[in-house]
């Protein structure tokens, strides 16, 4: 297993992405703390995924709740040897149509709670312990409507840079999981606007080459691979899991398409 004997802190674990990388981390060998807000999904996780899963309610953009959470887990578990700073959120920022309270609500979540998270847990790591951040396509995309999204996942993607640098001396490293669309609830506002789950996957497959959404599971293997030793030289790094849709846009179905017609 490439996480026997290991200790991982997720921020958001509770759902999504956090939850799938919480599950393969505790099948993998880890004892896994998770936070989240949810009463209710945080009492379902643990009792899914058993005695090696220690469910926090706690906020995020409070560090002094973060600050609890991380002594908790390192007394429950002990030091920490992979931090996941995966918690966020997403929303609609569009110029002139946009409340303050609503741009640094997604700012202070995206970017201050991660750098607070992370202030939190670096007492507590061990050496060579792995941090990962959570960051997103939309901070290269320029998807109108996102510029607080955009910008804070932008914010972060330089955040793991930094950090690398600052953790360097004691062996600790820092990357970056950098998902696309990606099946979870964070898409089911969308999805009701679309009409269904199904008819929102069919028209964002057409800009993803490989024709599809990623699966949080997908995402969570990128963060396993960050967090074990098989990364042990990789650091200020990211990897992305969009399906090609940022690496290779033209071979995305529309394009496709187009060319057909064309010919």
């Amino acid at each position: 297993m490439r996480l026997a004997g290991k200790t991982a802190f997720i921020t958001g674990g509770n759902s999504g992405i956090g939850l799938a990388t919480a599950r393969l981390f505790i099948a993998e060998g880890a004892k896994v703390a998770i936070t989240g807000r949810n009463k209710e999904t945080l009492r379902a996780t643990a009792t899914e995924l058993g005695p090696n899963l220690l469910a926090l309610e706690a906020d995020t953009r409070d560090p002094a709740s973060i600050d609890r959470a991380v002594a908790s887990a390192v007394k429950a578990f002990g030091k920490l040897d992979v931090v996941f700073a995966n918690a966020g959120i997403a929303g609609v920022t569009p110029v002139g149509q946009t409340e303050l309270a609503t741009f640094e609500n997604i700012v202070r979540t995206n970017v201050t709670a991660v750098f607070f998270t992370i202030q939190s847990a670096a007492p507590y790591l061990n050496e060579k312990a792995s941090i990962i951040l959570n960051g997103s396509t939309h901070g290269v995309l320029g998807a109108p409507g996102y510029s607080a999204y955009a910008a804070s996942k932008g914010a972060v993607r330089s955040m793991t840079r930094v950090l690398a640098s600052e953790f360097a001396p004691r062996g600790i490293r820092v990357n970056q999981v950098t998902p696309g669309a990606t099946r979870t609830p964070a898409w089911e506002p969308s999805a009701r606007q679309a009409g269904s789950m199904g008819a929102l996957e069919e028209a964002l497959a057409t800009a993803i080459p490989l024709s599809r959404m990623a699966e949080a599971e997908d995402v969570a293997k990128a963060a396993l691979f960050l967090a074990s030793s098989d990364s042990s030289s990789i650091t200020a790094d990211e990897i992305v899991v969009d399906g090609g849709a940022i690496g290779a846009p033209r071979g995305a179905p529309v394009y496709r398409a187009r060319a057909l017609k064309r010919s």
